[in-house]
Order: structure tokens, then sequence, then C-alpha cells
């Protein structure tokens, strides 16, 4: 059988008579939207974060439009973002007239370099977007002091990473996403924490703003008919919301069962010398969303062949970093703008990666890598 990047079904199953109990309240109820289980979603996801406020919405980029709406940004107003992650990320700040100013990233970790987004900031710099990329956090102790030395705004973009840990330099603990003015998050079926489509949710301790955002997530009004601010639709309906709750649940054993299938490829393909493992940053935990390898030697797309031909997933995140993507093309931007992120899109792969992987599955992949490599 092909094994497959992720395995929804397997997990569900594992869970399917809480699943299939709530989904059945809800449609018995047909409450389907803001009914009660979004109130006890929500409520149950602020004690996990040990944050604030927790607002549900349709989607992780819905999120990410949500959450720059409610900072009163001016058209033209410049936004840092790494050269290397998902697109939309930066098409939220193109949709609302913003500037997007990428930096490059950090070798090893993947997320932005503080360097290099101190060095990028000027009088127009508004506002700063470090994504937390395959699982860990960036640098935030570090973003957040040269962004409060400058009054720029931080949006955590930790879609790939929530139940993610960050310690800082004082022995303090907190959750991905809580760190930065707002951050955002998705429950694409694909993600540590996903529902059965789409949704997302915007996070903040920030009680003014969060209710702002809140206001914006509903057409812009508090009290029904009555507009207050430019808002948008955008809401976590009701079913999703009662999945999500089932799930939120396991989200800690779900990671840790990522956590173990990474710790078997780590042992496995450390040995190999044209292979670099995912680097652990020491100030946060890793959930991996993805485990994500860099392939040293120019033989990632040959090896992506060779798996494929053994029935064996992969995937490139990201083939192309966007200030090479034809839609964000510029003229202060060219090829060799941004090396390492040019050089992570020429080197990384992704390997299966899910809660169900158990560990023949995992040796066989591993097997078959090691052999590629000493063919």
């Amino acid at each position: 059988m092909k094994i497959e990047m992720v395995d929804l079904k397997n997990q569900y199953l594992s869970i399917q008579k809480e699943i299939d109990s709530e989904v059945l309240n809800v449609i018995r109820d047909g409450n389907y939207i803001n009914g009660p289980q979004v109130f006890s979603f929500k409520k149950n996801l602020e004690r996990y974060l040990a944050v604030g406020n927790v607002i549900p919405c349709a989607n992780g980029t819905d999120a990410l439009q949500i959450a720059m709406m409610a900072l009163d940004l001016n058209r033209g107003d410049e936004v840092i973002i790494p050269a290397f992650t998902y697109i939309a990320t930066a098409e939220v700040v193109a949709l609302l007239g913003l500037k997007p100013v990428w930096v490059d990233v950090n070798p090893d970790t993947f997320n932005i370099d503080p360097l290099a987004f101190e060095a990028a900031i000027t009088p127009k710099t508004r506002l700063v977007v470090p994504v937390h990329l395959y699982g860990q956090c960036a640098d935030m102790e570090n973003i957040m002091r040269i962004a409060n030395q400058h009054g720029i705004y931080v949006i955590e973009d930790t879609a790939q990473a929530i139940g993610a840990e960050y310690t800082y330099s004082n022995g303090k603990n907190t959750k991905a996403g809580t760190i930065g003015n707002i951050g955002c998050t998705s429950f694409f079926p694909s993600k540590n924490l996903g529902c059965f489509g789409d949704g997302g949710a915007i996070i903040s301790n920030d009680q003014s703003l969060a209710k702002k955002i809140q206001i914006i997530s509903n057409h812009g009004q508090e009290v029904k008919y009555i507009h207050t601010l430019v808002g948008v639709n955008s809401r976590l309906d009701t079913l999703q919301s009662a999945i999500l709750d089932v799930k939120l649940k396991y989200l800690d054993l779900y990671n840790q069962a990522r956590l173990s299938a990474a710790s078997v490829y780590d042992l496995r393909l450390s040995e190999i010398e044209q292979i670099q493992i995912p680097v652990r940053f020491q100030k946060s935990t890793h959930v991996f969303h993805q485990y994500t390898i860099k392939v040293k030697d120019g033989s990632r797309d040959d090896l992506k062949s060779y798996l494929a031909d053994n029935n064996i997933s992969t995937m490139i995140y990201y083939p192309i970093p966007i200030h090479l993507q034809k839609a964000y093309l510029s003229d202060n931007y060219k090829a060799g703008s941004f090396p390492i992120s040019e050089g992570l899109s020429n080197s990384v792969i992704s390997l299966p990666m899910h809660t169900e992987l158990n560990l023949n599955t995992l040796e066989f992949i591993c097997d078959k890598i090691s052999k590629f490599y000493k063919r």
C-alpha cells in the first residue's frame, strides 16, 4: 500500500464514537452557525493555550487578514515576512494594499532570522509576521525585543505549530501563538489540530484588540445590523467546532506521537551524510507538523522520484520562495536576493508525518532512503 503524507482516516477511526456522537448532536439540534459547541471550543482552546481570547474563524488565511485589519494599517505600510513560507502569509498583505518586505531565514530552523528582520526595518515598517514553520517557534524573544524597540506589531503565524512551547531566557514557558500582539492558526484537516473542512482562529491577550477582531469577523457588527467597522464574514461553523473540541483533548497525545515518529527518523537518518535532519531550536519544543530534511548533495528530486517508485509519498514545502513567485515579482528582489531561502527551496523534502505512523512503516521509509544513498 502507498504510504501517504497524512492518515486522517485512521485517526478518525480511533475516536470515531466521540466524533460521531458530537456531530449527531449538532445535526439533531439544527444549530449549525454559532451553536454552543463554538463557544465550548473557544473556551477550551483558551484554557489550553492559557490565553485571554480565542476568536474562531473560517480558515487560517482569514485569521491573518482579520488580524491585520484590526491593527488599522494603512495602504503602503510595510510588513516584514520570511521569504520561505506558505503563500497565505503574503497573500493577505497584498490584498490589503500593504507592502510586503521579504527577509531571509535561519538555515537550520528555517524560521525568520531576527537579524534580517532588524536590518529590513524602515520608518514605514508597521508589522512583522514570524511564521513558526514545520512545528517549532521562531526566535520570539529577540523578535519581540526588536519589534518593541521600533514600535512594530507582531502577528505570529502558528498554523503549523499549535501546541509548541516557547521558553524565554528567564525560564518562563508559553504556547506558540500567545507571544505577539496577535496569533493566527489554521485547522485545515492535515494540521496537528485539524477539523473535517476549513477552520481557523485568532489569538490575543489584548482584550480591546480581541473585541475588535470579533467585530471585524462578524461583518463589522457587535449588535446585529449595527455596523461600526468594515468587516468580513468569517466564522467557524458548529459542526467543525464540535469536531475540534473532541480532538483538542488529544492534541498533546497527537503531538507526542509525531515527536516519537520524528525520533525514529532522527536516529536512522542521522547516519546518512547527504542528509541534514531537522535542527531543534533550543528555546522551542517541536510538534513536527512536517518532518523536513535538507538534502545536501543536490539529489533531492532524484530521492523524491525514488521514494515515489517505492510507494512513499513526499512533499516539497516550498519549491519556490515567495519573492520569486510570479504574482509577487518586484524590481526590488531578484534571484539571489535571499540565498538561504532559495537554497532551501532546492534542497528540502518532507517525509510522511502523522499520528498513525508505526515503527514498521518508519523503518521501511528509512531503509529505502538508506538504500538510495548506497546505490
